[in-house]
């Protein structure tokens, strides 16, 4: 009796085993494709609706300080909320940097950036859903009225490739790269994208996000030089993602002198 009950695996034993397995399970395929496009989508939404909303309800005398901080603190906090889910990037120019650095799977390129044009749609309806058609149309829906001539479209672009350059920079290295990554990425990122519209709002108005430009084009109807809010951004996010893997990588993430 003795012997059969010593070849018996004890109750922690047998629980220890189970929690080893459930460990080593691999995710739902809802959690893995599904649910990350869910985050990504309502985390654009949200962002871009707060972003339009202190565009369009801009009280006089603020400056840029009023559209600078609640874009800031708007993606700060989304990041924080829901940057476990996806990754946090509302942006096709960093979901094109995070997979150009192997932080994101091809497979979920596509979908990210349906999902985040989808938010955005969403959060600039919203916007016009909860404003005066006075204002709304003052402020063009929150979209980009700043070029007036073809002249500016040099430093626009300029600017706009900078500016999304430092954003997806602090995205790749505060939230990817092993060994630079922190868990002030979400306040970094968020304080990023603040100081780029204090800096550059008056030269571009500093949109740093094709899908930010997007939705708010789409609602208002407004499409002058809309051009310039895709190229400028995901040129940015194809220089980062270079600067990365070619020279101030990890390790695990440099393609030369692993």
């Amino acid at each position: 009796m003795a012997a059969a009950d010593s070849s018996c695996p004890s109750t922690k034993e047998v629980m220890v085993d189970i929690d080893s397995k459930h460990q080593h399970a691999k995710p739902h395929w809802y959690e893995r494709y599904v649910q990350p496009c869910v985050a990504e989508l309502l985390g654009s939404a949200l962002f871009i609706f707060i972003g339009c909303l202190s565009v369009v309800e801009d009280a006089g005398g603020t400056g840029r300080l009023q559209p600078a901080l609640a874009h800031g603190l708007a993606l700060g906090l989304t990041i924080a909320v829901l940057g476990n889910i996806s990754g946090g990037h509302f942006n096709p120019a960093v979901s094109l940097g995070v997979w150009l650095v192997g932080g994101l799977n091809i497979t979920m390129l596509i979908p990210y950036w349906i999902s985040q044009l989808c938010g955005g749609i969403i959060g600039a309806s919203l916007t016009k859903a909860v404003t005066t058609d006075e204002h709304y149309a003052n402020a063009t829906g929150g979209a980009f009225s700043g070029i007036a001539a073809d002249e500016q479209i040099p430093s626009v672009l300029v600017g706009e490739i900078v500016m999304t350059t430092f954003l997806v920079l602090a995205v790749c290295m505060g939230a990817i790269n092993e060994e630079t990554k922190t868990p002030l990425a979400p306040f970094c990122i968020g304080l990023t994208v603040t100081v780029d519209i204090l800096a550059g709002g008056a030269i571009s108005g500093a949109c740093m996000n094709p899908a930010r430009a997007f939705g708010p084009a789409l609602v208002a109807n407004y499409w002058d030089y809309h051009w310039v809010y895709w190229v400028g951004p995901m040129v940015a996010g194809l220089l980062v993602g270079a600067l990365v893997r070619l020279l101030i990588g990890d390790r695990t993430t440099r393609l030369f002198l692993k």
